[in-house]
């Protein structure tokens, strides 16, 4: 049964979060607005806890409570995005039988040899890991580069071209969602907390060590520029055209020509629909299953620590050991609750929430921050992002391109599989056109205008001396999670802007986490079965256990490298797509119409003086 209504108990559930919220919400509320009033009654670890509580009952209120949309609604994606609910004795007696033994072993079985061997010898496990990635990104790196034109050159044929013109699923066949909600679902689940992580760090990164093809001086006006460039470049069209690359070939076969829901889908071409479950096939869907739970223990990892981070520069309090185990687990209750009670809940509310506060945080920073410098510093670095794209693409040399792009790359490819999955999932009913419009252009345009934002504000308050964020990340060690909260202290209404920020990090991650359970889900149950709340539950778990065990032993960034790692197949895995999706539609689908034709089609013609017949002689 879908997770659609909502039933007795979940109701009940969502009066009794009510009050939590609201208690836990003025608790914080004073905490912000009127620290003096609390003094030093609340521990680091009391001001974790009650955030979390806050920002998960309230997010919990919003997953629980029922939908009202009729079954037209959810027909079309329901049997790809379902969740069978049923009681807890059948789902523990269902659990192992209904799980794909080799998609669910082999991920399982590697994460804990490596927690294991991170707690008994972490030097030589970290050393190892970072020699092999290293190895990697330096020697494939023309590998990676290539790969991210071919997706580049990939999303821009589709979306001129006449192939973007086919519609995935039948031509009677309507999309699930308004395309306001299709964004936000594609949106929010491929950037996670990457966004507000990387959003003030990156461009200061770039203005201390600027890069080689601009050749800046470190620390000046060129380099501040440079910088935004570079910062574009790495979260702009190229990132996000790896998401098309895999979603488009899957979304195809999937609508198209009845194949599962699988990331091995896009070898349909050279395996035929009924070998998917081949070896090779179940490699890839192993794989996607790797990258997925290592991209996602290894973010909420990391926003965990820049969380952290946070609580204890708002009230200048200490976070003790058990500080990351708290927020880890009160986040992971938060997502596997939203994934378990479905796209239509929990998964689409809090997108949707996601995408307001994101908004919100934009504009506050537009009226509050440097506007002049932003606009001026934006719109140059932004018309250099354009002019320079292509050199930049095919720049594949020294040290600091693998650390910075080819790095970026294959972090980027590595989400690729349960990004394009999800993607393939949502978009039936849609013109591929439309659906590469939305992943590449529209959510390109999103990234950047963030980074803009808040790289411009910080180069501006760091070059000008308001606010050290340079210093304050030296001062913990070069960690990038602190550099958020000096810069927003250094603005006007800096209380509400820090608020605003810690909501973005728990939400940003959410949306990411509930989406990634919801894929690992489905790749681990066999085919032909759609996952149980049990199967949600464990890897939900699963993912949250991981980062947990990473942050007790240590190892987030050896971890973070190892998911890097599957990036390198996968960049080999979307050359294969695009040329096996190339071959079958150059075979099968002939007769669409180009966007070039079509807006040729609609302009006024104007006719040539040759054209026009002489006037006729009396």
């Amino acid at each position: 049964m879908a997770t659609s209504k909502g039933s007795g108990i979940e109701a009940m559930v969502a009066k009794l979060l009510v009050p939590v919220a609201a208690a836990s919400g003025a608790i914080v509320f004073v905490g912000f607005f009127f620290r003096d009033f609390v003094g030093e009654a609340v521990t680091g670890r009391g001001w974790v806890a009650i955030s979390l509580v806050f920002f998960g009952s309230g997010l919990g209120y919003l997953a629980v409570l029922p939908y009202r949309g009729g079954d037209d609604d959810s027909r079309s994606v329901g049997y790809l995005l379902r969740v069978r609910q049923t009681s807890v004795r059948k789902t523990l007696r269902q659990f192992a039988s209904n799980q794909n033994p080799v998609t669910m072993g082999v991920p399982v079985t590697v994460f804990a040899a490596f927690v294991l061997l991170q707690s008994l010898l972490p030097t030589r496990t970290s050393a190892a890991v970072t020699a092999v990635s290293g190895t990697l990104l330096r020697v494939g790196g023309p590998l990676f580069v290539v790969a991210m034109v071919v997706a580049v050159c990939f999303a821009a044929v589709l979306l001129l071209g006449p192939w973007g013109d086919i519609k995935l699923g039948g031509p009677e066949t309507e999309p699930a969602y308004t395309y306001p909600t299709y964004f936000t679902l594609v949106f929010t689940a491929g950037i996670a907390a990457g966004l507000v992580f990387w959003g003030p760090a990156e461009a200061l990164f770039h203005y201390r060590t600027p890069p080689p093809y601009f050749g800046a001086q470190p620390q000046s006006a060129a380099a501040a520029g440079d910088a935004l460039v570079y910062s574009l470049f790495h979260w702009g069209v190229s990132a996000w055209s790896a998401y098309a690359a895999i979603g488009v070939p899957i979304a195809y076969f999937v609508h198209r020509r009845g194949a599962p829901l699988r990331v091995s889908t896009l070898l349909t071409p050279f395996l035929g629909i009924d070998s998917l479950d081949s070896v090779w096939g179940r490699l890839v869907d192993t794989l996607a299953v790797f990258a997925t739970i290592g991209g996602i223990a290894t973010s909420v990892a990391l926003v965990s620590q820049q969380f952290l981070a946070g609580v204890a520069f708002k009230w200048d309090v200490a976070i003790d050991a058990t500080g990351p185990v708290v927020f880890v687990g009160g986040l992971t209750l938060i997502f596997v609750l939203s994934s378990a009670t479905g796209i239509h809940r929990g998964i689409r509310r809090i997108a949707g929430l996601n995408v307001v506060l994101f908004g919100l945080f934009a504009v506050l920073l537009v009226a509050l921050g440097p506007r002049r410098y932003v606009a001026e510093q934006g719109s140059t670095a932004l018309g250099r992002y354009v002019v320079h794209f292509v050199p930049l693409s095919l720049h594949t040399g020294g040290a600091w391109v693998a650390t910075w792009t080819v790095w970026n790359w294959s972090w980027w490819f590595s989400w690729a599989p349960f990004a394009g999955l999800f993607v393939a999932a949502l978009s039936r009913g849609r013109r591929v056109r439309t659906v590469v419009f939305t992943t590449v252009v529209a959510t390109s345009a999103a990234t950047i205008a963030w980074f803009l934002l808040l790289g411009g504000t910080s180069l501006f308050l760091q070059q000008r001396g308001s606010a050290d964020v340079l210093g304050a990340i030296a001062a913990r060690g070069g960690s990038e999670a602190v550099a958020g909260f000096p810069l927003l202290a250094a603005l006007p209404l800096s209380e509400l802007l820090v608020f605003l920020f810690l909501a973005l990090i728990v939400v940003f991650i959410t949306t990411s986490a509930d989406t990634s359970t919801l894929v690992v889900a489905i790749l681990a149950t066999r085919r032909g079965l759609a996952p149980s709340t049990g199967s949600i539950v464990f890897w939900g778990g699963f993912q949250g256990a991981v980062a947990v065990a990473v942050l007790l032993v240590g190892g987030a960034e050896t971890l973070q490298a190892l998911a890097v790692l599957t990036g390198g197949p996968f960049a080999v895995i979307s050359l294969v797509g695009i040329a096996g999706l190339t071959r079958s539609w150059l075979r099968e689908e002939r007769g669409h119409t180009s966007l070039v034709v079509r807006v040729r089609s609609r302009l006024p013609t104007v006719q040539s003086h040759h054209d026009i017949d002489p006037p006729e002689e009396d």
